[in-house]
């Protein structure tokens, strides 16, 4: 029997692989077959099954980085280095999203308040621009360095060039940044203000799901029409709360 779309979803079934391997197999042999220019819509059902079970869940994930040795490391570096790793913190964002904000996208900036409006930048958010973790208020620790950074750094087109890739080498060249990659500073960061709630913070829990950039179907404060029909953008930033909880990071 040849291998054709068909039998290849056959075959990706019968491997004896976890659904992370069969999700990688499904893709691959459906670029393979699209290249060909023959029609590979059953290897893609097959991947977006395999997704929506959690096979695009990573098993292995990235370690979570203590604030301190964060920071520490950060306070060394070049400014915009610096300028997008306490970004990344104080947002809990990734390390690629933060890279690509402009100037533009500092819609605040004072040594009391800073507010970033990430508008489609972050995974996902093309399909949904109008979410309510659209913009995060950084306020409280840092606070202040962060504006001083931004100012200094004039009308910027992108934070930093210093890609996911080329910041992985550089912590694998420092014995005590070795053990972690780029997604360790998000994941530390929530991994914080979890630890903060626990104590008793007096933060909405909520907040968390928001400052992180996640999906929330549970999020009680504004709807996303409003979001999309506001024009005061400082005062949504402020009435969507997300201070309360930078303030802890």
């Amino acid at each position: 029997m040849g291998l054709n779309p068909d039998t290849a979803v056959l075959f990706v079934m019968a491997t004896s692989v976890e659904p992370q391997g069969m999700l990688a197999y499904s893709r691959l042999l459906a670029a393979v077959f699209g290249h060909l220019g023959v029609n590979s819509q059953p290897l893609k059902t097959l991947a977006s099954a395999l997704r929506g079970a959690g096979a695009a869940i990573p098993l292995s994930q990235a370690e979570s980085i203590p604030r301190d040795t964060l920071l520490s490391w950060a306070m060394d570096q070049v400014s915009h280095v610096r300028l997008a790793t306490l970004v990344a913190w104080k947002t809990a964002s990734r390390w690629a999203d933060v890279c690509m904000l402009t100037r533009r996208d500092f819609v605040l900036v004072t040594d009391d308040e800073v507010i970033v409006d990430w508008g489609v930048r972050p995974k996902g958010r093309t399909r949904n621009p109008f979410c309510v973790s659209k913009l995060v208020v950084i306020c409280g620790p840092l606070t202040n360095v962060i504006a001083m950074l931004v100012r200094g750094a004039g009308d910027f087109r992108q934070l930093t060039s210093v890609s996911t890739a080329q910041l992985a080498r550089m912590w694998a060249g420092e014995l005590r940044m070795c053990r972690y990659s780029a997604h360790s500073i998000k994941r530390g960061a929530v991994d914080h203000l979890l630890e903060a709630k626990s104590l008793g913070a007096p933060f909405p829990e909520h907040l968390i799901s928001r400052v992180a950039k996640h999906k929330n179907e549970v999020d009680p404060t504004v709807a996303q029409m409003t979001v999309r029909y506001a024009t005061n953008v400082v005062a949504l930033a402020r009435v969507l709360r997300t201070a309360e909880a930078t303030v802890f990071l």
